[in-house]
């Protein structure tokens, strides 16, 4: 399989770019400057694509390679590929779900509990040399606190792929108001779930108790006003970010792209 070209969109775990390497003509977007004269180029060799939660393909990009027959994308969302056109052209699409469900949950309580016992605040205060001169401020305890979840296992993601765009925002004022000042907002699914300028309003405004947030809108850029405030925790969308299981969803894409080009049936199939 070593002639098929495949292109890789953007960077992933070292393991799988250098197992794509390996067995196929592997061409990587962001050594091409100039993307057009690339398509042009090499367009028509390009049988897979290879992508991110974050990176996928559009309907000029599908439209630009017109051998293609398999996206396959490293993370369990599709919102950056475009799933009518590939409908349309008959091409494939996997993701890599349930694998990286006990990472993304672990995550989770970890965001809770340093938003709600201040544990990077209080990190700070101790390598400030705070401590010395008093207690740091009492926090809040998690257990015993009503935990609301939105989207939950397959039968959200089924309602979520019948209506994309109905989940845009589905934060909203009246969801963070009914949270309230004693509320808290974790967002570990998607950036677009949540109204930010609304957020960012509700926090400034004492509206909102606080948020921990692994996903933003417009990733990798992150609000300024977020970045001032102590009631907030943010990190740069690690939940599946541990070595144990990128290297399970590796396996996943070179599995599903194998399966692909041997006639097999796919081992998770999108569409």
């Amino acid at each position: 399989m070593g002639s098929i070209g495949v292109l890789l969109l953007s960077q992933v775990a070292p393991y799988l770019e250098q197992e794509l390497n390996k067995r196929y003509n592997l061409f990587r977007l962001w050594d091409y400057p100039k993307k057009s004269h690339f398509l042009t180029q090499h367009g028509a060799s390009i049988r897979a694509v290879v992508g991110r939660s974050t990176s996928g393909a559009d309907s000029e990009l599908i439209d630009a390679l017109p051998n293609l027959e398999i996206i396959s994308s490293s993370g369990v969302g599709v919102d950056k590929i475009d799933l009518i056109k590939c409908k349309e052209k008959g091409i494939r699409v996997t993701n890599t779900p349930d694998v990286l469900t006990d990472e993304v949950a672990d995550l989770t309580i970890g965001l809770i509990l340093a938003l709600l016992r201040r544990i990077c605040e209080c990190d700070r205060y101790v390598r400030s040399g705070n401590w010395k001169r008093g207690d740091y401020k009492l926090t809040s305890k998690f257990s015993g606190k009503t935990v609301g979840i939105i989207g939950l296992g397959r039968i959200g993601t089924a309602i979520a792929k019948r209506a994309e765009e109905e989940t845009h925002h589905i934060i909203n004022r009246e969801v963070i108001s009914a949270l309230g000042p004693k509320g808290f907002l974790i967002n570990i699914g998607r950036g677009k779930h949540v109204d930010e300028p609304e957020l960012i309003s509700a926090l400034l405004e004492g509206r909102l108790g606080g948020a921990g947030l692994d996903v933003f809108e417009n990733e990798p850029h992150v609000p300024e006003e977020l970045l001032g405030l102590e009631n907030v925790v943010l990190l740069p969308h690690i939940g599946s970010a541990t070595v144990e299981t990128r290297t399970v969803m590796a396996d996943l894409v070179l599995g599903n792209l194998e399966a692909h080009f041997l006639g097999k049936p796919l081992l998770t199939p999108f569409i």
